[in-house]
């Protein structure tokens, strides 16, 4: 693993050329290091040559799709993150991406900020994929009468299915890991916005109410504004 001060080298297999050269050039101005490959073929050859710190893949491509490209990564090497690019947002779908060796996913249309900040998330668990029998964290979760997934971000009550955003099941996920204890505010700001500004905080308070509402069935749960330090998550 490279040190902080070292430049993330990226290595993007994206199709679609206009949506690859705004990633790249995006990135490059937050000091990322892009090389680009044009479908999973070329993006094999790229990885092997070039080893990049992380790997974002679209996963429609011709030639070669995004899976059967890592599949093949993962023969060799199960320590690179790979993050998925996709318009597909079938369960189904992003099961099958991890059980490939994915790390992460992130579906279209997205925000720039937030494909920066899972892959900075991604190269600091970058280990995770290579040693699941020491992995702990714990990806579903009671609440209540509520069941969470935080890797498919559904929340189901008595079997009928709502989708979160990322940051709200990045949220929601947090707040679980912590069950009555509080969850620090700066940092989830720091790890899910990348700073904490006064206009991230409100941000952050926006999706602490889209939460509530949608965990206001059960009467017995409540997330408690701790005045300036964080949220806790309550279950009477």
């Amino acid at each position: 693993m490279k040190n902080r001060e070292a430049i993330i080298d990226v290595l993007l297999v994206e199709d679609e050329e206009t949506l690859a050269l705004i990633i790249k050039d995006t990135l490059e101005g937050q000091g990322f290091a892009i090389r680009l490959a044009e479908n999973g073929e070329e993006g094999i050859e790229k990885f092997f040559g070039q080893k990049p710190d992380v790997v974002v893949a679209d996963v429609m491509m011709p030639r070669m799709d995004g899976f059967e490209m890592v599949r093949r990564i993962r023969r060799k090497d199960k320590q690179t993150p790979v993050l998925f690019l996709t318009a597909r947002s079938a369960t189904s779908d992003v099961v099958e991406g991890f059980e490939l060796g994915g790390n992460d996913y992130l579906k279209k249309p997205f925000g720039m900020q937030e494909l920066i900040v899972r892959i900075k998330a991604l190269l600091g668990r970058a280990s995770n994929y290579s040693a699941p029998e020491k992995q702990t964290s714990v990806t579903e979760f009671e609440i209540g009468r509520y069941r969470f997934n935080a890797i498919t971000q559904r929340l189901s009550y008595l079997g009928n299915e709502t989708e979160l955003s990322y940051r709200e099941s990045e949220i929601l996920r947090r707040l679980c890991e912590n069950r009555n204890e509080v969850t620090l505010m700066q940092d989830i700001l720091i790890e899910l916005w990348g700073n904490d500004t006064f206009f991230n905080q409100r941000s952050l308070h926006v999706f602490i109410t889209k939460l509530r509402h949608k965990l206001s069935r059960d009467e017995r749960i409540r997330i408690v504004n701790v005045r300036g330090i964080g949220y806790k998550l309550i279950i009477n």
